[in-house]
């Protein structure tokens, strides 16, 4: 009898077309114009480039240890500086049609041009201040100690480098990808919805069906527990079709983790059926009525985790972080965080617990008040 019921609700789900509409066609066209908007931000604003520069060796310098330096600035994979010896003029047409960040000249004193105040510009700035101060300290060392010279010139080649990487993490560090954590966040939210309908088709005053699933001979717990499941069931799919759409059709970075990502999603969405579940079983309003009530809360949820507002989430953990640990949006786009993040598996474990706990009590509540529903006629 069970099989039974669970057949037909998965049966009848999948025919309801706020479901296809909220929780796939939704968010793959919310998630594409994300993609749209930050997709290239975070690369051109905060991952390093190699900076094109002109040098121009004034007449009569001895540029040995500049020139070494220099070779130093331009090797490896991914150097700091990509560098064109030329003279003045040309350099300043190069730095006019900005094929170039700015004019490095090595004189007396190394003496930079640049023709903006960007990040490279910054950086050539730092490069040049930096050399500056170890050549002055260097010809005083060679006063004193001409046999250093060598080792003064390798502690010059190390030193000189503004741009140092010392990772915090392994994961993905672009802070635009908060927006695609609750995005899944709000398509598990939003199953809020399909478990809305488990009330609706199980209450003889809302529904037709629900009036005949009053008159069966089937155990009301039986029903419920089938469309529970069933629900469950749905729901999931929809979050494994999310996953996947952002991960391999948009390309979305969600770390080496990819496995903990989908199982973390599918405990977000049975959340949020279970909040459905009960905001549906709370009283005798209407279907559009809970449903609008189901929109609220859950655009408010998703408000609050920070899917309108990236800040807004960093802010509510400053002043009441409580509200982060029990808001469900919160706490479900906090699993991605620790994924991302995290080397262990300490607050994931929170987390999921939170969303455990969170969906029993749902749950249980939303059967206890279902079940004690009578009808005195139908």
């Amino acid at each position: 009898m069970f099989l039974h019921n669970l057949k037909y609700e998965l049966l009848s789900s999948y025919r309801v077309k706020d479901l296809i509409i909220w929780l796939i066609i939704f968010p793959m066209i919310l998630g594409t114009l994300f993609k749209a908007a930050f997709g290239n931000i975070y690369e051109n604003i905060s991952t390093f480039k190699t900076i094109p520069a002109a040098v121009v060796v004034e007449d009569g310098i001895d540029d040995t240890v500049f020139r070494q330096v220099m070779d130093s600035m331009t090797e490896g994979d991914e150097p700091f500086l990509k560098v064109t010896y030329t003279d003045k003029d040309s350099a300043l047409e190069m730095l006019r049609k900005d094929d170039i960040k700015g004019i490095i000249v090595c004189g007396e004193k190394l003496s930079l041009t640049v023709s903006g105040t960007g990040s490279e510009q910054s950086a050539l700035r730092s490069f040049a201040d930096q050399y500056n101060n170890t050549q002055h300290i260097v010809m005083e060392a060679l006063k004193n100690d001409p046999a250093s010279a060598q080792k003064v010139i390798m502690s010059l080649q190390e030193d000189c480098s503004p741009v140092s990487s010392k990772p915090m993490t392994q994961g993905n560090t672009d802070n635009f990808i908060q927006y695609f954590y609750n995005l899944i966040a709000m398509v598990a939210i939003y199953g809020s919805v399909t478990g809305l309908h488990i009330t609706v088709n199980n209450q003889a005053n809302l529904s037709p069906l629900g009036a005949r699933k009053c008159c069966s001979p089937t155990p009301k717990a039986i029903g419920l527990g089938a469309s529970l499941i069933g629900s469950y069931i749905v729901q999931s799919g929809c979050m494994i079709i999310c996953v996947s759409f952002l991960r391999f059709v948009l390309d979305i970075d969600f770390g080496d983790r990819l496995l903990l990502v989908y199982i973390s999603a599918i405990c977000g969405g049975i959340l949020g059926v279970s909040l459905g579940f009960f905001i549906g079983s709370l009283n005798k309003f209407s279907f559009g009525m809970k449903t609008g009530l189901c929109m609220t809360i859950s655009m408010i949820s998703c408000y609050l985790s920070g899917l309108m507002v990236g800040d807004i989430k960093g802010d509510i953990a400053s002043n009441t972080p409580w509200l982060n640990n029990i808001n469900p949006a919160s706490v479900i786009s906090d699993c991605f965080y620790c994924l991302n993040i995290d080397s262990d598996y300490s607050r994931l474990k929170v987390k999921l617990l939170t969303m455990f706990a969170l969906s029993a009590v749902f749950s249980v509540l939303g059967i206890i008040i279902t079940r004690r529903k009578k009808y005195a006629y139908i």
